[in-house]
């Protein structure tokens, strides 16, 4: 029998291709989730491992739906084994029920491992240089020092700025951004009580 296991990262992203892949590709049942590869917290993978009987082949629609790293992979698979159920990689066509489906799958989980270590090592290496030159990484900042005088001036003159939403639309910026850098104790020290 044939169990197809579908995993996407993010609450965003949407699981439907595999699970189609999976299906067309016989799996009489799949079980899936949206949670982080490296997270050890895989509840449907679980279930799907408990589901499994000597003899089955659980089905992934790519080796890194499975697991993030090579460790894990490996465990993974060695799992399997250990259970006699083979593993199919619908992608990557990897197939563990053959020596040759064995070694092309310890290739591809060592080179997948490698992409995302060079990944990795790159944009580190990227927010280094950058560093260096004097620019930092991220979105730049929504309060420059010019903005933050502009509300301090607006929040002293009521008169013209009677609310923080006059304030906050003059800005152009959102109200958590204002609200990050002027608390209600900082508006209570800037505004003029009546």
């Amino acid at each position: 029998m044939r169990i197809g296991y579908a995993r996407v990262s993010t609450l965003d992203q949407d699981p439907r291709h595999q699970i189609d892949a999976l299906k067309e590709f016989g799996c009489e049942k799949v079980f899936s989730e949206k949670t982080s590869g490296v997270s050890s917290e895989r509840p449907q993978l679980k279930k799907a491992f408990e589901y499994l009987r000597p003899g089955d082949t659980l089905v992934v629609w790519k080796l890194s739906r499975l697991a993030r790293s090579l460790t894990q992979v490996i465990n993974t698979v060695k799992t399997l084994e250990e259970k006699k159920i083979s593993l199919m990689v619908i992608t990557q066509k990897i197939d563990t029920t053959t020596p040759e489906g064995r070694l092309f799958f310890h290739m591809n989980a060592a080179f997948d491992q490698f992409q995302r270590e060079i990944i990795v090592e790159n944009t580190k290496a990227g927010l280094e240089a950058a560093k260096k030159r004097g620019r930092v990484g991220g979105r730049p900042k929504a309060m420059t020092d010019e903005k933050i005088r502009m509300a301090e001036t607006m929040l002293k003159d009521a008169e013209n700025y009677p609310s923080i939403t006059d304030i906050i639309k003059a800005l152009g910026i959102g109200r958590t951004t204002f609200y990050r850098y002027f608390p209600p104790e900082r508006i209570c020290n800037l505004r003029p009580m009546n």
